[in-house]
């Protein structure tokens, strides 16, 4: 156990949390990290608690509540059901932005952020996403940013994107970007950190003369659209790439009787509330078959791949992708527009029968 020290942890908005909080137990019932592990300190309520007992110096820091605190996939279920309007994941990103600074750093994640400011990614990979996405960054009205994860991960996403555009004739350039920032900010690493991020893209972006900017990942989109314009202005419009395909005149072929679902990433979702561009696409294919899971839109379940649960704790990202699929069981194929939902989805798939896919692949290969 080690002494703690609060600095970035809002003493009253962490003491107003907790007096706030009645114990209902409404996030219990969403939260998608206790469906996994089972006990209240992996939950909103939980956490608000640990928190306070760290800021009032009444609780020690120990492996148990660095994990309980890291389990979050910062979802935002919990917020959207909360009847005391409780903004519980802010308090959760205070807390570990405050671990990190007290030297509480999980092996997994301090390898992901020295990494980031390494290499401009959390993957370790040397080349620029320019050079790895196999155009050179020119002047254009329209810049493509693909984000880490789609670049060098799951590579199919940003090839989708880029040949989507190119059919549309769009006047469009790839960028000179680095990391958006959200890894990150979900770890907690210094601040500082994060806004040299932000001011690098910025400026990439606007030495293009780009005056829209699209986006395949939810999380960039959410720093982009949230946290961006806290910290630096952002001078041009921003879309997710869904966003700015509902608003085209596409012709693509029919999917045939193949049964198909959407599965709402958090981040575009919950928290950017993008809930519609992304069903007027599907809507766009001749004939779909497509049928709603039963929680979606703002009430759509955690995938399990957010908050930096994947890469720390994979068995739990694992199993609330579990719960989520058995909850498509009916679909062949479920659709998602974020890399690390599909990613993940499509990990923990095992032998189930489903296809689990990004909308820009979907389209590219039927358009």
């Amino acid at each position: 156990m080690s002494e703690f020290k609060a600095d970035k942890i809002d003493n009253e908005k962490v003491r107003d949390a907790l007096n706030t909080c009645t114990m209902c137990g409404f996030c219990k019932a969403v939260c998608p990290s206790f469906k996994s592990i089972g006990w209240d300190t992996a939950v909103s309520r939980g956490r608000i608690i640990l928190t306070y007992g760290l800021l009032s110096g009444q609780l020690e820091v120990d492996d148990s509540v660095v994990e309980n605190m890291y389990t979050c996939t910062t979802c935002a279920d919990c917020v959207r059901r909360c009847p005391s309007n409780v903004e519980i994941v802010d308090v959760i990103e205070m807390c570990r932005s405050d671990l990190v600074k007290n030297g509480h750093i999980l092996p997994k994640h301090k390898a992901v952020a020295d990494s980031v400011l390494k290499y401009n990614n959390p993957y370790g990979e040397e080349r620029p996403v320019a050079d790895t996405l196999g155009m050179k960054p020119h002047k254009a009205k329209i810049g493509y940013f693909a984000g880490c994860t789609a670049t060098y991960r799951e590579k199919k996403i940003a090839a989708a994107s880029l040949s989507i555009l190119k059919k549309l004739g769009a006047d469009f350039t790839t960028l000179d970007e680095v990391c958006c920032g959200s890894v990150l900010q979900r770890i907690g690493v210094d601040e500082k950190e994060t806004i040299a991020l932000m001011k690098k893209n910025v400026e990439a972006i606007k030495s293009l003369g780009v005056e829209t900017l699209v986006i395949s990942c939810s999380g960039c989109y959410r720093m982009f659209k949230i946290e961006y314009p806290k910290f630096v202005e952002v001078p041009f419009t921003v879309l997710h790439i869904s966003e700015y395909l509902a608003k085209q005149d596409l012709k693509l072929k029919s999917l045939g009787d193949v049964k198909v679902t959407y599965h709402d990433p958090c981040h575009l979702g919950r928290h950017c509330k993008v809930y519609d561009a992304p069903r007027e696409v599907l809507k766009k294919f001749p004939g779909i078959n497509f049928k709603e899971m039963k929680f979606n839109k703002s009430a759509s379940h955690c995938c399990g791949g957010g908050g930096g649960v994947r890469s720390a704790y994979p068995e739990e990202a694992k199993d609330i992708a579990g719960t989520r699929l058995d909850e498509a069981g009916f679909a062949d194929i479920v659709v998602s527009t974020c890399p690390f939902c599909v990613a993940n989805l499509a990990a923990s798939a095992g032998d189930r029968k489903v296809k689990v896919i990004d909308l820009t692949e979907l389209v590219d290969n039927n358009l």
